[in-house]
């Protein structure tokens, strides 16, 4: 994953265009904010604007975010760090920069009735229907931000957007007609599909063992936690008819039969009365949770546990991954008992032994070595291969490749029609696909397609023009830098 997320790095990142505004709410600064210097600190200067690390550290939070929102769990810092996030983000934010640079070179401005028409649109600053300063402020501040780098940042955002209607295309009828025709080509193609199953290879001892040390960061242990904890089974409250009466009484509309109606006092009288032992025994575990943090009383167990191996429910692990070495948590309900948890120590992640890592490292070296002999086989047989016969392939044609999936053959049919060779191989994960394109015919133009070959269009068009733009204003604008890149 790793590998294809660095070959498509820079299709994943966010193009200039889109604005730098914060997602207000969403609480961007916990996706992987980074921490650089102190805090008003200038990372860079591009013409006469200076780049701020609140700057810096936004278009890094946001880049983080757009990472982890397309790849889920399988995203985390370290996966940040290995394809250089922070790199990416500094050389956004400079191009962004430089654009700036251009609108004030321009003489274009944000107003502050711009800035006050904007805060209007966000739903999480309005109040009884209309834009509330004292919810706009409590919203900000936990946000972690103030209402002076929030407005900026909105104002770089309008400005950056300022400028993009200064180039919006409005590509004519006769290009969106010829483009249209290649886009929707007809290709009459023969292929053959090969798999990982159709090569097989050997592992051999030396050749593990040198993968693994050229990879060891890859096969790391799991974090690990030294726990302390006290268990405090569900005692009984001892309820009477009185204390059961009462408590349906005040929570009747919370004893319901599964179509909505309320339960009667009779047919709620068990669960009330297990609501009431659990409250009684939250209580006695307080007292005790109190005590053992007077050093009045102990915890009994110890216990140690990697991450993923937590037993308990997905909140209830939260606060312990999130309480401090030495904290001690409060009591949470487990399984009809009620636990207190102390973290003792935290165990970081360390590189595995070869011997540890041995059943990660045969799969990982021998999926590498069936890629590479996939490749060979495939470089083989392409000149001469006898495959399946397709007529009238088009770029929509994902269901009519048998042996891929819907997903694969998007892939195969994007790079079909990149292609500018009669004869090739497309790659996929764990496949490749060989292809000759016996015939091709120029498609009928179909105006109902108009709009999506416009917007193809324009996006073509407008990339080209930016790449452009921002090669002229490197050398128009001085760019003052702090940071080093790798890259």
């Amino acid at each position: 994953m790793i590998t294809w997320m660095q070959r498509h790095k820079r299709w994943l990142v966010i193009t200039i265009w889109i604005s730098t505004i914060a997602f207000v709410g969403a609480g961007f600064v916990g996706w992987g904010s980074y921490e650089y210097g102190k805090q008003g600190g200038v990372v860079a200067v591009v013409g006469d604007r200076e780049v701020s690390v609140e700057e810096y550290q936004e278009e890094y939070s946001n880049l983080y975010e757009q990472y982890s929102k397309m790849f889920g769990s399988m995203f985390n810092k370290e996966l940040a760090e290995q394809l250089n996030l922070k790199d990416v983000a500094y050389k956004q934010v400079i191009q962004k920069n430089l654009i700036l640079s251009y609108a004030d070179s321009l003489g274009l401005d944000i107003t502050n009735e711009d800035i006050a028409k904007e805060l209007v649109k966000y739903d999480a600053f309005i109040k009884d229907g209309k834009f509330d300063k004292e919810t706009y402020i409590k919203v900000l501040s936990q946000n972690r931000m103030t209402p002076k780098d929030f407005e900026q940042s909105l104002k770089r955002g309008l400005l950056l957007q300022k400028v993009q209607t200064l180039f919006d295309l409005n590509p004519n009828s006769t290009e969106i007609e010829n483009l249209s025709k290649l886009l929707f080509l007809e290709d009459d193609i023969s292929i053959k599909i090969l798999t990982t199953n159709d090569v097989v290879v050997e592992l051999k001892d030396e050749e593990l063992k040198k993968y693994w040390e050229e990879n060891k960061n890859s096969y790391m242990s799991e974090v690990s936690y030294d726990l302390e904890l006290k268990e405090i089974p569900l005692m009984s409250s001892n309820s009477s008819d009185e204390d059961i009466s009462a408590h349906y009484e005040k929570f009747k509309i919370d004893y319901k039969h599964e179509d909505g109606k309320i339960k009667s006092l009779e047919e709620a009288r068990d669960q009330i009365i297990k609501d009431l032992d659990d409250k009684f025994t939250k209580t006695e575990a307080l007292k005790i949770y109190l005590k053992v943090k007077k050093d009045e009383d102990k915890l009994e167990t110890s216990v140690n546990y990697t991450e993923s191996k937590l037993p308990y429910s997905v909140e209830n692990n939260a606060k312990i991954l999130e309480s401090k070495v030495g904290e001690i948590v409060k009591p949470f309900l487990e399984n009809d008992k009620y636990l207190i948890v102390k973290l003792n120590k935290k165990n970081v992640s360390l590189p595995l032994s070869y011997e540890a890592a041995l059943d990660a490292i045969k799969a990982d070296y021998e999926k590498v070595l069936k890629e590479k002999k996939l490749n060979e086989l495939a470089n083989t047989q392409l000149k001469d291969f006898t495959g399946v016969d397709i007529l009238g392939v088009t770029r929509e044609s994902i269901t009519k490749i048998d042996g891929l999936e819907q997903q694969e053959a998007a892939k195969f049919l994007n790079q079909l029609f990149s292609s500018t060779t009669k004869e090739g191989i497309a790659k996929l994960d764990n496949k490749v696909v060989l292809y000759r394109i016996n015939n091709s015919k120029i498609a009928e133009y179909n105006k109902t397609k108009d709009e999506v070959v416009k917007g193809t269009l324009k996006q073509l068009q407008e990339e080209e023009l930016m790449t452009n733009l921002l090669k002229r204003l490197e050398n128009t604008f001085d760019i003052q830098s702090s940071i080093q890149e790798k890259e």
